[in-house]
């Protein structure tokens, strides 16, 4: 009898054709064996599926749906998974090999524990390195203080344990863009928590990633995302249709690809200081947008020393981040 698998790995896909063979193979080759690859396939229409078949790996799982977002892909996936522990994992990321082990081992010390992630390496779209990310906080502590300030937690990074996620109801699909933020919060209130400092993944930055610079969405994106998190008890129909109203209005290919190139070459300047490759990622972002004020304030960075450009994040990095 085929044993019952001790983790799902929940992968949602939505034309992921580009980057999801390597992130399954990333998957397949961990050193931990008794998982399920869940993959939630979003009504994709290139070749996702059809990549995903090709494997042929009795511990891939795949359920097709019609295009219905992330949030509804998750939370089918919890609906399905077997496993009692949920490692999340995105189309376009890889897992280091020992992740998954490292994950189980955590759980396996700590029962008290009911959500544990990860510092990162974050790549650009070619996979090629961008800079480490090290989490706000790690201690269960630490993050409790600090989870007001920023989401402590890379979703793609985390095992957490299903029945808690489903007792808490999964997560919440009026969250658009921080539905992973919000179950966070309600998580530790469930038990501890907790962040690694060796980076178990490398999340991989593109335009058709979901991942945007909140920075560049709005100064009411930013309030609007506060109240939602901390201020209302549940999210209105009102607030829902006012951030979907921002969300779509910056749901378009160019905005994408600007933000996209915005991010990088900031993490070419702040993170790893590399100002040609800043230079370059400005150059493609102005040719996307070219009337934005923050693409030529960072072309003038990139031309000052490391020094003065880390001197000036610290002192404008509200305004310049």
């Amino acid at each position: 009898m085929k044993p019952i698998p001790n983790i799902t790995v929940l992968m949602p896909a939505y034309n992921a054709a580009k980057y999801i063979v390597a992130a399954i193979e990333s998957v397949l080759e961990q050193s931990f064996i008794n998982f399920e690859l869940l993959i939630i396939n979003d009504g994709s229409v290139d070749d996702t599926e059809m990549l995903i078949k090709n494997f042929g790996d009795e511990r891939i799982k795949l359920i097709n749906q019609s295009h219905q977002g992330l949030v509804a892909a998750l939370n089918l996936g919890l609906l399905n998974a077997v496993a009692p522990l949920i490692a999340r994992f995105d189309a376009d990321d890889i897992c280091y090999p020992q992740r998954l082990q490292q994950q189980f081992d955590f759980f396996q010390n700590n029962p008290d524990y009911v959500l544990i992630g990860s510092d990162v390496n974050y790549t650009d779209q070619a996979g090629e390195h961008l800079y480490g990310y090290a989490n706000i906080g790690h201690t269960h502590d630490e993050i409790c203080n600090r989870i007001t300030t920023y989401c402590p937690f890379i979703h793609s990074s985390v095992m957490y344990k299903k029945n808690i996620a489903l007792e808490l109801g999964g997560y919440d699909v009026r969250a658009h863009s921080f539905e992973d933020y919000q179950l966070w919060i309600k998580f530790i209130t469930k038990g501890k928590v907790y962040n690694t400092k060796t980076p178990l993944i490398k999340v991989r930055l593109n335009p058709e990633s979901v991942t945007i610079d909140e920075k560049l969405r709005g100064k009411r994106f930013a309030e609007l995302k506060k109240e939602m998190l901390f201020n209302s008890p549940v999210i209105t129909v009102e607030q829902e249709n006012e951030l979907l109203e921002i969300l779509q209005s910056q749901n378009f290919i160019r905005f994408k690809n600007y933000s996209y190139n915005i991010l990088v070459a900031k993490k070419y300047l702040w993170n790893n200081y590399q100002p040609g490759k800043a230079r370059n990622n400005v150059s493609k972002a102005i040719q996307f947008m070219p009337f934005q004020a923050t693409s030529y304030g960072l072309w003038v960075l990139s031309f000052l020393p490391k020094y003065f450009v880390h001197r000036f994040y610290k002192k404008y990095k509200t305004i310049i981040n």
